[in-house]
């Protein structure tokens, strides 16, 4: 059977921070009941859609799913595993914030299923989490990820750089306080400013809120060599991993693998009889409600890719982690190849590898993959 994973994506926070861009919304009470019913109907909807396939990954994210009870995670996990083959290595994967991990709250994921947290930690400096508009302190911080790594198999940490006022000092502060908390994973986010955001909009009014592109640049660079020389591997251009400790769920999107979008405005993707299909659930969750009572599913777009629009999109994500992408696969796809001269100017250059069947960027391509990803489909 054909791989497939499972996003779900809870569109509720305690509170909007100001440079999220993600699509989500104030919690309030009395949603989780129609919401998490209005999930497990389109999980059928998108089960009849996949065939039998074999489950590698559900994955909670947000929003704050950690703000989901844990009978209602555990009913969702139960759900999907009754509807798809699940993989002995079932990766469970739950987002949450440091404010709502307690061992209570631990225990009774662990209960329901869930074998990876995520934590949104994002520094450990309070006068940046103030920046931020985070809703915790650098210690809530630190006792979560304490109270995580001795409950929960598989930990990883998000860190934020890039902010305005941040320094070297403190990034290296950070590293070496997630560096000691024991967990096997590292994500570090560049911050970007995203227009219709609060950030955006303070931008806009001429208060810098992120660093200029050279200061962060030089602060990814400090990133890598502290979390390189400490035994992480950076297997993603912004994740980082001890031995076996890789995210499966997010490898499969940059894999190219298929994943069922499922809750307010989810993405997928799904692959039946070699055509591809990109999916987008309804934004809003009282229309994602109402699309699912009515239609039977919550999807509000759906497109089959082109040859290329599915070959770019496999360039774009594969070319993100260590081992790139398969020549013969992109081929496959686009019934094309890729320009055999610019990947050997690239290669010359120090920037592309190539082995064989394999292309992807060096570390230093890396730095620059934009560019070198337009360049490789400009054909």
């Amino acid at each position: 059977m054909d791989k497939i994973g499972l996003y779900i994506h809870w569109p509720y926070c305690a509170r909007i921070c100001p440079y999220c861009d993600f699509n989500i919304y104030k919690n309030k009470a009395d949603t989780e009941t129609p919401l998490v019913q209005a999930i497990l109907l389109d999980m059928h909807y998108w089960r009849e859609m996949s065939g039998p396939r074999n489950l590698v990954s559900i994955h909670f994210g947000g929003g704050t799913p950690s703000l989901l009870s844990a009978a209602n995670l555990q009913k969702t996990i139960e759900t999907a595993q009754e509807l798809w083959s699940p993989s002995s290595d079932l990766e469970i994967g739950l987002e949450a914030n440091p404010k709502d991990i307690t061992e209570k709250a631990l225990a009774a994921w662990c209960d329901a299923g869930i074998e990876r947290l995520s934590v949104g930690v994002q520094s450990f400096d309070d006068s940046a989490l103030q920046f931020l508009g985070r809703d915790h302190d650098g210690q809530t911080a630190k006792r979560a990820l304490e109270l995580a790594t001795n409950i929960i198999p598989r930990v990883s940490a998000d860190l934020i750089y890039g902010f305005t006022n941040q320094t070297p000092n403190m990034l290296q502060n950070d590293l070496q306080i997630v560096l000691d908390s024991g967990v096997s994973h590292i994500s570090t986010y560049q911050l970007t400013i995203e227009q219709k955001t609060a950030f955006g909009q303070a931008e806009k009014r001429g208060i810098n809120k992120a660093v200029g592109s050279d200061t962060s640049a030089d602060l990814f660079e400090q990133v890598i060599a502290t979390l390189t020389a400490s035994g992480f591997n950076q297997y993603e251009v912004s994740n980082f991993a001890k031995k076996n400790a890789q995210s499966r769920h997010n490898l499969l999107y940059w894999q190219g693998g298929d994943y069922a979008g499922i809750g307010p405005g989810a993405h997928g993707r799904l692959t039946v009889d070699g055509k591809r299909r990109a999916t987008i659930a309804a934004l809003k969750p009282k229309d994602y409600i109402a699309s699912v009572n009515s239609k039977g599913h919550g999807m509000a777009e759906q497109e089959t890719l082109s040859p290329k629009s599915w070959a770019e999109e496999y360039v774009l994500m594969g070319m993100r982690i260590l081992g790139g992408i398969s020549l013969a696969r992109y081929g496959q796809i686009s019934g094309n190849t890729l320009p055999a001269e610019t990947i050997r100017q690239y290669e010359k250059s120090g920037l592309l590898k190539k082995t064989e069947d394999q292309l992807s960027a060096t570390p230093k391509g890396r730095m620059v993959l934009d560019t070198l990803c337009h360049e490789l489909l400009s054909y």
